[in-house]
């Protein structure tokens, strides 16, 4: 991410989100990952084209980036695959993150362009489970 704003991946369905964090200088993945609740509901109330799903999704990949260093595309990889939380990253199996993966890009009809293997997913979901016992 060096040289690039975090918040460059997003896609342009986040544009309001993007560019009121931009504004207000939320722009680091320290920052983001620790949003609570009543953050996002302020942004919201300042923005009001702001959604609060959207604001999760950061919030998430953020974490996602922060704790367990997932690029942010991987990182939504795995919102789009049902896995929004460290918790729910470290109660999934390889095997199972894997065919919720394949089933999304068949599901899409689309390769990832994440090169996302199985010894990857079992680095993630170590290091979730090390988080989350932690927590």
């Amino acid at each position: 991410m060096r040289g690039k704003n975090f918040l460059d991946f997003l896609p342009t369905n986040f544009r309001h989100e993007k560019s009121f964090l931009i504004k207000n200088d939320l722009k680091d993945t320290e920052k983001l990952s620790n949003l609570s609740d009543i953050d996002i509901n302020e942004i919201q109330i300042k923005c009001t084209l702001c959604t609060n799903n959207n604001l999760k999704k950061i919030r998430a990949i953020a974490i996602f980036n922060k704790e367990i260093a997932i690029s942010p595309s991987e990182a939504y990889l795995l919102l789009h695959c049902g896995i929004g939380s460290i918790k729910s990253l470290s109660l999934c199996t390889p095997y199972e993150l894997e065919r919720k993966i394949g089933r999304l890009e068949r599901s899409l009809r689309v390769k990832t362009e994440t090169e996302v293997t199985f010894s990857l997913l079992k680095i993630w979901i170590k290091k979730a489970k090390q988080i989350y016992k932690t927590i």
